[in-house]
């Protein structure tokens, strides 16, 4: 059994009024309403959820209040829009309470139909008696079972993916829900609220289907659809209900009609029953006689019954079955005065109730101002305060939105391990130092790729197979200079065969992205072109980056402007550089790409760099290499090795002061390791701009052949440096060293360079980074 609240009597109110249909019940013995006659939208108050055969609905419920003076406000503005609805119903209200991240999600749900509404648990940091930060939950979200929450948050402490929480007891009573959460001393309380809203219920989300029968058909309905669909339901319950007062008033004033006649003629009526041998003649006798109808002619007109017999003489009228009934049946006391009286002024109650009835299904206006004064008297009674409040901004709220920005060393291995680590863990070191002790390796395994991030940064990872994944630094795992991190095969889907090639890490800045492009470079020189857009969105699964041939495999991704160079860089020491243009964008992503360096027999690319286009000529080139290489070995000295061609005879172009000012202004540098240690800058100036396809420049001299003919070292890395960087050499034993690039001798493009590392027997450079001066002090975005 249960028993109703006062609320739903208004959704049971005028049920036996013929306002509604029935049907069967489940056995056939009874029957039951098809809909019931609610006097409020209760489909949005109290909302519903149900799973049929190819569909399901799930409404959440909202404010009483707020719902009705939506429905008031329709009724009064058919023409309002959408939008000025969801003003006045912003979203769900919650029995529970607890609080709804942003407006944007219930907005869209009110509008459309389906949305996801992001529900909070209303807490509070407070100062525990033992000094501690303590975590207080006073409300949960809508259909969140307390006890199993904190069964949860019990398994995510000792399964450790959340940390920080020393004690977890529950302090609810008949006053409301108190849930206490206390926190280690060395641990934030922000930090562990955040993990909770993650991993467990303490936030959740409720996916807004609003399908919902109309007419027996399923139908998707948003807020305005909704409303209207109760407006015409309850002017249907109204007119029904009129209909059913208006015919029961019609019944009971043709009977008075009867007995008022038959008390105006009582002398009449007397009569014929007392000549009557039994009550079967005397009805007979009444139906056979015209009666004069007196004063009644107006009620009989407003009641319009079609059992009512007008007589052959003008004035009289025949009496019904019914009326002769209840003449035989009338007590005599209603033959005194006072009786005749009751007759007549119920008559006269009847025939305004019979005119207002009329009225009323005459009238859509007053039909629904019936509807807005029943639904004033609901709002009057039963409205509350909204329970569920809004938070605006931090609908999105992640882990990120806690974490500081802090700068990080990005570490990828060969056999396919990641890690991160704070910058500040490594220390400056002079140039030729023999480094640190850094990843400890296993024998097969050799970090190929080291760069700088900011915990914040978004990283795109290329792999062999032309996929595309995109990790954010602090997702990563973090590791110390030795530990070798996580297999990336646990922190992204990949193939058996599959393993990461490349990374990319993306603009922090939005603006600085939309006029931005990736340049891709595979090891057999192909390149292309494509807007930063088509990777700016890729889930978990990844998606398509680049379609790649047999044996062929991603060297680097970076990001290009048009007014970019592209410089690509080859084992056998090679380059070319050619302007970012030459490249045309391509539309898709399953494509291999144009030729950008013609290679050598056992050459591959290395590396790719991205310059600032400069326009100058060959001749201004050489004379402001020439008098730059002149104005530091006035400051220190030095004589610098310089490249072979520049030797030849050339005619130099005489520079101006402003000239030579505006080119060291622009100028770059390029730092270029061998895989021995051995390396140098090079002034971008060094490297000319050519076509793209052809074989390139000398970028390195990599003196001297093996036994076998081949180069006895290869080139490890090339990229753009700047004078306040530092770079970071990673070799294959694990050995890393941090250097500042000003330490570094600018040298020729073709020339040897210095001792940057001093590698072990067989050991060999495989990594590089640069690290970039923030302008204050620190490093910031990674490149190399």
């Amino acid at each position: 059994e249960s028993r109703m609240t006062k609320e739903a009597t208004y959704l049971l109110a005028d049920l036996d009024k013929d306002t509604v249909d029935f049907q069967d019940n489940y056995d056939g013995k009874e029957k039951e309403p098809v809909v019931l006659p609610a006097q409020f939208p209760n489909l949005l108050v109290n909302g519903g959820g149900g799973i049929a055969v190819g569909m399901a609905t799930n409404i959440p419920p909202h404010n009483l209040g707020e719902v009705i003076d939506a429905t008031l406000a329709l009724i009064d503005d058919p023409l309002i829009s959408e939008e000025a609805l969801c003003d006045i119903v912003p979203g769900p209200d919650f029995p529970t309470g607890a609080l709804i991240m942003g407006r944007s999600g219930s907005r869209k749900a009110l509008l459309t139909g389906r949305g996801s509404v992001i529900i909070r648990s209303k807490t509070d940091i407070e100062q525990a008696k033992n000094g501690r930060e303590a975590i207080i939950i006073s409300e949960i979200p809508y259909q969140v079972n307390k006890a199993a929450m904190i069964t949860k948050i019990a398994e995510l402490v000792r399964e450790k993916k959340i940390e920080g929480i020393s004690d977890l007891r529950d302090e609810s009573d008949r006053n409301g829900i108190r849930v206490v959460i206390e926190i280690k001393r060395d641990a934030s309380a922000d930090v562990v609220l955040n993990q909770l809203y993650r991993f467990s219920q303490l936030q959740s989300s409720f996916a807004v289907n609003m399908l919902a029968l109309n007419g027996g058909r399923p139908e998707l309905m948003n807020l305005r659809k909704v409303l209207e669909c109760f407006i015409a339901f309850r002017e249907e319950v109204i007119v029904r209900r009129t209909k059913h007062e208006l015919g029961k008033a019609r019944d009971r004033a043709h009977v008075l009609v009867g007995l008022a006649l038959a008390v105006a003629n009582i002398d009449e009526v007397i009569r014929l029953i007392r000549t009557s041998p039994d009550p079967a003649t005397a009805r007979q006798r009444l139906l056979d006689k015209a009666w004069p109808q007196q004063d009644m002619g107006p009620l009989i007109d407003l009641i319009a019954d079609r059992r009512t017999r007008r007589g052959n003489e003008e004035g009289t009228i025949y009496l019904s079955d019914e009326q002769a009934r209840s003449i035989l049946n009338l007590p005599l006391h209603r033959l005194t005065g006072l009786g005749r009286d009751e007759i007549g002024n119920e008559a006269k109650g009847l025939a305004e109730k019979i005119a207002e009835y009329l009225d009323i299904l005459r009238s859509r206006t007053r039909i629904l101002g019936i509807i807005k004064a029943e639904l004033g008297e609901v709002k009057e009674k039963f409205a509350v305060p909204r329970r569920s409040h809004f938070v605006d901004g931090g609908v999105d709220m992640d882990d990120e939105d806690l974490i500081e920005v802090e700068d990080m060393v990005v570490t990828v291995t060969h056999g396919g391990y990641v890690k991160r680590t704070p910058l500040s863990t490594y220390r400056t070191q002079n140039r030729g130092g023999k480094g640190r002790s850094g990843m400890s390796m296993k024998d097969e395994d050799f970090i190929v790729r080291v760069f700088s991030a900011t915990t914040h940064t978004e990283i795109l990872f290329f792999s062999s197979a032309g996929m595309v994944y995109k990790e954010k630094v602090w997702r990563l795992p973090v590791g110390g200079p030795t530990s070798r991190g996580k297999a990336l095969v646990n922190i992204f889907p990949l193939a058996a065969d599959e393993r990461i090639e490349s990374v990319m890490p993306l603009p922090d800045s939005e603006e600085a992205a939309e006029h931005l492009d990736v340049m891709f470079a595979t090891r057999s020189g192909n390149v292309r072109r494509n807007r930063l857009a088509d990777f700016t969105r890729v889930n978990r699964a990844g998606k398509i980056a680049m379609k790649l041939d047999e044996g062929d495999g991603i060297v680097s991704v970076q990001l290009c402007s048009e007014k970019d160079d592209v410089l690509l860089t080859t084992a056998l020491g090679q380059a070319i550089r050619f302007e970012v243009t030459d490249v045309r964008v391509f539309a898709g992503r399953d494509s291999t790409g144009v030729r950008g360096i013609r290679l050598a027999e056992g050459d591959e690319v290395i590396s790719m760099g991205i310059l600032r286009h400069m326009d100058v000529t060959s001749e201004e080139a050489r004379a402001y290499l020439k008098h730059a290489a002149a104005m530091r070995r006035a400051a220190t000295g030095e004589e610098e090795e310089i490249s072979d061609d520049e030797e030849e005879a050339v005619a130099e172009a005489a520079l101006s002061a402003e000239r030579i000012a505006e080119l060291g202004a622009a100028e770059e540098f390029i730092f270029t390791v061998a895989d021995d240690g051995m390396g140098k800058r090079s002034s971008a100036y060094d490297y000319r701009v050519t076509g793209r396809g052809g074989k390139g420049l000398v970028a390195q001299n990599i003196w001297g052949r093996d036994k076998k003919g081949g180069p006895v070292k290869k080139v490890a890395q090339s990229f753009p440096v700047g004078d306040g960087d530092e770079v970071m050499l990673v070799t294959d034993g694990g050995q890393l060293i941090r250097t500042p690039v000003d330490q570094i001798r600018i040298a020729g493009r073709s020339t040897a360079g210095v001792w940057v590392l001093r590698t072990g027997d067989g050991e060999r450079v495989v990594s590089a980074a640069r690290l970039v001066d923030d302008g204050e002090g620190g490093m910031d975005k990674p490149e190399g």
